[in-house]
């Protein structure tokens, strides 16, 4: 009997002890006391709305945007939906869209357009206070494409857009067949222009009736991607910028059409698409992913040469730009979409497929082309044998503006009259001079 009364005593002052310990639980675990912590509920992100963010993206078709961005962009942001507008085609100009009052969200452009595209528009948008709120890391890209955009564009430090592929850098192709057929050994990486020159000269001749040039070139390259970074108009003056250099260049080249049996096209554009023909040994030309060479069966590319006393540096043709316009009423979402464009998982598979990487990425570039069936086999390390050179210098403040195009295309007419054989270099680059300043005097007067 004393045993069952004992049992019923601890049985009720367990009890009491497991209820005491249960109404005061909270307050000791918050004092540090050991136990499970109560859970805490997972927040759940309230569904966002649908909206419409509209792109226009200069010099991007629409199929290579859907293939490289949009199923990415649609599977990230499936509450965005992407509207394109048409770039090419008569009423598809930013203009257009800005007098139609159908401004973009996000617009892609290039620095040689981005005064008349952009800044003439009144579309600029200082992405500083987003990059700052989303703590990206501009260093994560190629600092030749930041800093040289800010220099064109900014006047304290604004940051108006980020680099995008593609963009383009030169490398020298030559065709293996025709070095087998004449007995010379294949090009490598690293010669110069004395070199190629030597070799040029060995593979022009008529054969069978068949003339084999020994060196041809999209002549745009010469200059739009030199390797001294120079710019045609001065930064700081109405004139030619650094006649020395440019004579330098001039000359350069010019001696490859005097080569007997290795005259120049009657054409610029003729002269860029002999290579695919059959019948050029080497030809100086952009690495581009868009570069159709399949009509020839042996081909492959060296380093572009680099010209005596230049730096070791590879000319570009610089990155198009995202660009945010300040109309938009999605700024944050815009510039997510743009974030994801450019993250490096959408960036290493651009580069698998050919696209040079904007970031300072070696791993991309040594899987640059891997996926394109193009470059299967071919020597890819050309492309990026130098370092990319800097973009070149825009006009500084308060000089006006002379499109890129229009002074390269001044400077590739004259160049191609000398070549010909019509003038010499200095000719050429005096009348350069004279119709740049003539230019410049124009469009100061148009603006008065």
């Amino acid at each position: 009997m004393r045993k069952n009364k004992f049992t019923l005593v601890s049985l009720i002052c367990t009890m009491l002890v497991t209820l005491l310990s249960a109404c005061s639980g909270s307050g000791s675990e918050t004092a540090g006391t050991t136990g499970s912590p109560t859970p805490t509920p997972i927040a759940t992100e309230k569904p966002r709305d649908p909206i419409e963010l509209k792109i226009h993206a200069g010099g991007v078709s629409e199929d290579e945007f859907n293939k490289r961005f949009k199923d990415v962009l649609t599977k990230k942001f499936p509450y965005i939906k992407l509207v394109w507008l048409p770039t090419a085609g008569a009423g598809n100009s930013m203009q257009d869209y800005v007098a139609r009052g159908e401004i973009p969200d996000i617009i892609r452009n290039i620095s040689s357009t981005i005064q008349t595209n952009y800044f003439n528009l009144g579309l600029e948008y200082d992405m500083r206070e987003l990059i700052k709120k989303y703590n990206y890391d501009l260093n994560r890209f190629n600092q030749v494409y930041i800093k040289g955009f800010q220099d064109l564009t900014a006047t304290n430090g604004e940051i108006y857009g980020l680099p995008v592929s593609p963009f383009f850098s030169r490398v020298l192709y030559y065709n293996k067949d025709l070095f087998d057929k004449f007995g010379v050994p294949y090009l490598k990486d690293g010669m110069n222009w004395d070199e190629i020159y030597d070799i040029a000269k060995k593979m022009s001749r008529v054969e069978d009736g068949v003339n084999y040039r020994g060196f041809a070139a999209n002549v745009a390259t010469f200059f739009t991607y030199n390797e001294y970074s120079l710019s045609t108009l001065d930064p700081s003056k109405d004139e030619l910028s650094s006649f020395d250099t440019w004579k330098k260049i001039f000359d350069n080249y010019i001696r490859f059409y005097q080569i007997p049996n290795n005259a120049i096209a009657p054409t610029i554009p003729e002269e860029g698409a002999l290579f695919q023909k059959g019948t050029v040994a080497m030809h100086a030309d952009i690495y581009s992913p868009y570069l159709d060479l399949s009509m020839l069966k042996n081909w492959d590319m060296v380093s572009i040469p680099i010209i005596e006393g230049a730096p070791k540096k590879i000319g570009t043709f610089p990155p198009g730009y995202l660009l945010i316009t300040k109309q938009s009423k999605y700024k944050e979402d815009a510039f997510k979409v743009i974030m994801e464009m450019l993250s490096d998982d959408v960036q290493m598979t651009d580069a698998k497929n050919g696209f040079l990487p904007t970031v300072a990425n070696k791993e991309m570039m040594n899987v640059l082309g891997q996926n394109a069936p193009a470059y299967k086999g071919k020597n890819m390390k050309a492309v990026g044998y130098y370092e990319f050179a800097p973009l070149r210098p825009g006009r500084a403040k308060g000089m006006t503006v002379v499109e890129t195009n229009v002074a390269d295309t001044l400077l590739r007419t004259n160049f191609l009259e000398a070549a010909q054989g019509k003038t010499d270099s200095n000719t050429a680059l005096r009348k350069t001079d004279e119709q740049l300043k003539a230019e410049v005097a124009k469009i100061k007067a148009a603006t008065k």
